[in-house]
């Protein structure tokens, strides 16, 4: 996995998202993301760190999903009565879906994160004649997420060798929170500016053909896996039309 071309591995992802977005029914994105998702990455190797990182990134919006879209759909069946409140059944449904959705689009990335050196993926692009400016910004919002989490490790760590209480009540943990939200945005900002000089210098904005010692290797059955992939897509979105479609051209 780890070998593969970039390309081959954008392509995996792409499917991934258009079978998270596309699939009908309740439970056919969960299939997709028991049934591809975690095979690669456990053959990548990477199983329990990106089942960790998942959790993290998707279980607190899905929690959310759930209370908002069940507890406050407006109408629809009750099921469960909370007080006041009611679970009502459309909502669930609803809850469920956008949550298989939501896991199989955050797992997609992650996997393309995980698997994927950025360097080697904007070279690919950028051999491929995409635009450099365009690549980065695409790798940039990759990195946003593990490096605002990394980046916040780091500055909660050192605000504890200072003796910050970060563990306890909800209370305190509120009150760790204020300590490190300045670090981390002054922070973010001097990365972005030393991430701006260090691409000057390696002669991003440059014309012409440039050198790089990243060489990628393709194989013929790599790029005939891509257009199965690409194929595979447009099937997955033309089956979805029909569905969609159909019974208004049956009336």
């Amino acid at each position: 996995m780890h070998r593969l071309h970039p390309l081959t591995k954008l392509a995996v992802v792409g499917f991934c998202l258009v079978l998270g977005l596309f699939l009908p029914g309740l439970w056919l994105t969960y299939a997709a993301f028991g049934l591809i998702i975690l095979p690669l990455a456990a053959w990548a190797g990477i199983l329990p760190p990106f089942l960790r990182a998942v959790l993290k990134a998707a279980l607190p919006v899905i929690i959310s999903v759930f209370l908002v879209q069940g507890l406050f759909w407006p109408g629809g069946t009750p099921i469960l009565r909370l007080g006041p409140l009611s679970l009502k059944e459309e909502g669930l449904m609803f809850a469920i879906r956008s949550a298989g959705r939501f896991l199989m689009v955050v797992s997609s990335f992650l996997l393309l994160t995980f698997t994927t050196r950025p360097d080697g993926l904007m070279l690919a692009l950028s051999e491929r004649g995409f635009p450099k400016s365009i690549a980065y910004v695409l790798l940039a919002t990759m990195q946003i997420i593990p490096r605002f989490q990394a980046k916040a490790n780091t500055i909660l760590d050192a605000q504890r060798s200072r003796g910050l209480e970060t563990e306890g009540s909800l209370l305190v943990r509120v009150r760790a929170l204020l300590p490190l939200i300045q670090p981390l945005l002054l922070g973010s900002i001097v990365d972005i500016e030393e991430r701006a000089i260090a691409l000057e210098v390696r002669a991003f904005g440059r014309s012409g053909p440039k050198t790089s010692l990243l060489v990628l290797h393709d194989t013929p059955a790599q790029k005939l896996v891509r257009w199965l992939l690409l194929l595979g897509m447009l099937a997955v979105i033309g089956w979805r039309l029909y569905i969609a479609l159909a019974p208004r051209f049956a009336a």
